[in-house]
């Protein structure tokens, strides 16, 4: 019987873990790199153990030192997580030799299963659906051209031992093959220790669908519906729920059919995912199995009630499947977002630092609707430049999709964090999307919708800058020591670059509530509001309709930076006479970088790849910079000369850190 469980793992798996284990009265053990020293799952654990530097080579990859803790700690059980040794199936047998349970498959499994190319020829040998492609590791960039012609472009390069979206490439022509296949053999060597890579065909417009499954050591096998998973950028899942709006009945049991299929040629006997690649005509093709919880797992357990972590400590306990095919039933609908460390306005390039203020959706669980939150953060938390971007997994359930997708946009309304760069204005805007809505969605959603790239005023409408109006008057009035000033005035609210005409007629406090009777357009607008400028998450109702804003920065009484939705901009309030004063105010001049390379974003310099008085052209390789297990290379911009090098392989820069200086 487990008793006590290693997890090895960080952040919100973490604490995931933590959570079902103390549910189930089972004590736990965390181990920590430096960077981790002060994380949340390190306090949550009963007991917690120093295991190495902040390189995962040095922490959370070293096998022997987590062997070696959960020997000393007594655990009877290592529960692995995802990502790290969770797919490691020497690690397995290791811990079967101490006598130390895996809260996992079996390394049978794991072997087979995470090698993409042995799935794939598996898969083949069982006749299950399966997209063309060379499925032996490809030796060179010359070998790649020949079979991807073969084929047909375009294809995708895959790294055998991948996941996550590492050492992928889409290769649309022949010219772009070289670079891409050296990238994706780099990065996966980089992420995996394992550089081999597959071609297969490119499937245009395609949606990615997950069968979850579930199954013991006792040979009891049965799947828990699907998840859909297709809004992505560079691979990475951004938001998933459960079910999919485009699966039907008779095509979730097609899936399923083949997902157990192949989990019973492994004998597989645990929770694990069978991915499928899908077509417009719902054709599915299978992709990968993961053999390990998969980090979108909370929208199943939502759906169907059952928890997933539970399940695993139960099969790696011998115990045998309580819960049969029949008893799973798909309830209302679940959506989850991933909240990362990142710039959405910068290309998504990783945000490290620490977290100054961190604000969750207040957790709620009645009737139909759940809001849950897993997270590994708390204020004054360091998100590293070593470890996966992700601050949290926040998840929702609702009766149906549409009221699953307004209670996900809500919850990331009152969803706040400082200290460094997120997403969550970028997931507001995809979930408030027409296409997205409907369930029009394929992998390539993000790539199309943001064809030249997000910021956060991209889908600013007239309503949205009225309520941006609305909260600017709110915030002006709330500063303003004599109410009677202020009122029976006309009033211009700079927003962005435009311009809102606002009446005021009344202003008053009510039972400490600030009351507002405003004119846009000639429409009266009653507005009121109890917030306080000491809070980040507020709230105004018009009309008996409630809605939220984000108070980023209190600039002056005139000027505020705040967020509504999914914009975020700074407004200024003047009265009407001072309007066109304000348009000949000089702005900023932009500081001249056309004779530097500026680092886009704080990480390692991996290789430099020019010398000093080299000259380059257009779109010529300088230097690889990596962070957060991605690699970015940055090219040249124009033809020039190489003046100054001021960094080196190994170097840890920051953002906007000056690395090399051109003359022309």
């Amino acid at each position: 019987m487990i008793r006590k469980i290693l997890i090895a793992n960080r952040g919100e798996i973490a604490c995931r873990v933590i959570k079902t284990a103390k549910k189930l009265k089972i004590k736990t053990v965390a181990v920590y790199s430096d960077a981790d020293k002060d994380a949340l799952f390190v306090k949550q654990a009963d007991e917690s153990y120093y295991l190495g530097g902040s390189q995962p080579s040095e922490s959370y990859l070293d096998a022997d030192k987590i062997i070696s803790i959960a020997k000393k700690s007594k655990s009877d059980a290592i529960h692995p997580g995802y990502g790290f040794l969770s797919e490691n199936a020497p690690f397995v047998n290791r811990l079967k030799k101490e006598n130390i349970k895996f809260i996992g498959p079996n390394p049978m499994a794991i072997k087979k299963m995470g090698d993409k190319i042995e799935s794939k020829n598996l898969a083949i040998k069982l006749k299950l659906n399966v997209i063309p492609g060379h499925t032996a590791p490809v030796k060179n960039a010359s070998e790649a051209l020949k079979i991807s012609k073969k084929i047909g472009f375009p294809v995708l390069l895959k790294a055998s031992a991948g996941g996550g979206g590492k050492g992928m490439r889409i290769v649309r022509k022949d010219r772009e093959l070289e670079e891409n296949f050296i990238a994706a053999k780099s990065e996966s060597k980089k992420s995996f220790g394992d550089d081999r890579v597959f071609i297969e065909k490119y499937i245009e417009q395609p949606r990615h669908i997950e069968i979850q499954i579930l199954c013991d050591k006792h040979g009891n096998q049965i799947h828990l519906g699907e998840r859909e998973c297709s809004i992505q950028r560079r691979y990475q899942k951004v938001i998933e729920e459960c079910p999919s709006p485009f699966v039907d009945e008779d095509m979730r049991s097609e899936m399923a059919s083949q997902a157990l299929i192949l989990a019973k040629e492994v004998k597989y006997d645990s929770a694990g995912t069978v991915e499928f690649v899908v077509d417009s005509k719902k054709n599915f093709y299978f992709l990968e199995m993961n053999t390990r919880l998969q980090v979108e797992h909370p929208v199943t357990e939502l759906v169907t009630g059952i928890d997933l972590v539970e399940q695993m400590i139960l099969s790696a306990d011998n115990k045998k499947l309580a819960i049969r095919q029949e008893d799973i039933k798909l309830n209302g609908w679940s959506v989850e977002s991933r909240i990362y460390a990142e710039d959405p306005t910068k290309d998504f390039l990783p945000s490290i630092g620490r977290v100054t203020r961190y604000i969750e959706p207040k957790k709620i669980e009645k009737d139909y609707e759940v809001i849950r939150n897993d997270t590994g953060i708390s204020p004054g938390s360091e998100v590293s430049l070593y470890y996966d971007p992700m601050i949290s997994k926040l998840a929702v359930h609702s009766k149906d999709r549409i009221s699953a997708i307004n209670l996900m946009i809500n919850s990331l309304q009152n969803y706040y964090l400082s200290g460094l760069e997120n997403n969550i204005d970028f997931l507001i805007a995809i979930l408030e999307d027409k296409k997205f809505q409907k369930g029009e969605i394929s992998t390539n959603f993000i790539k199309e919708k943001f064809k030249k790239g997000y910021s956060s005023n991209l889908t600013m409408t007239d309503d949205k800058r009225q309520k941006f109006g609305i909260i600017a008057m709110l915030m002006y009035a709330k500063q303003s020591f004599n109410l009677s000033n202020v009122i029976s005035k006309n009033f211009s609210v700079k927003i962005s670059e435009d311009y809102l005409d606002i009446f005021l007629n009344e202003a008053a406090i009510v039972d400490n509530s600030l009351s507002l009777l405003i004119e846009i357009n000639k429409k009266k607008i009653k507005v009121e509001s109890s917030f306080n400028l000491n809070q980040k998450l507020c709230s105004f109702k018009v009309n008996e309709e409630i809605f939220y804003f984000k108070i980023n920065d209190l600039i002056n009484m005139h000027t505020s930076n705040v967020s509504f939705l999914d914009c975020r901009t700074t407004t200024v309030v003047v009265q009407s006479t001072q309007k066109d004063l304000l348009k000949l105010m000089p702005k900023d001049a932009k500081e001249d970088l056309s004779k530097k390379l500026i680092s886009p974003m704080p990480g390692l310099i991996k290789s430099v790849d020019v010398i000093e008085g080299q000259k380059v052209k257009n779109a010529d390789q300088l230097l690889i910079i990596e962070a957060m297990k991605m690699e970015n290379i940055l090219k040249s911009e124009k033809d020039c000369v190489i003046e100054k090098i001021l960094v080196k392989a190994g170097d840890s820069v920051s953002a906007d850190e000056e690395l090399i200086l051109f003359k022309n």
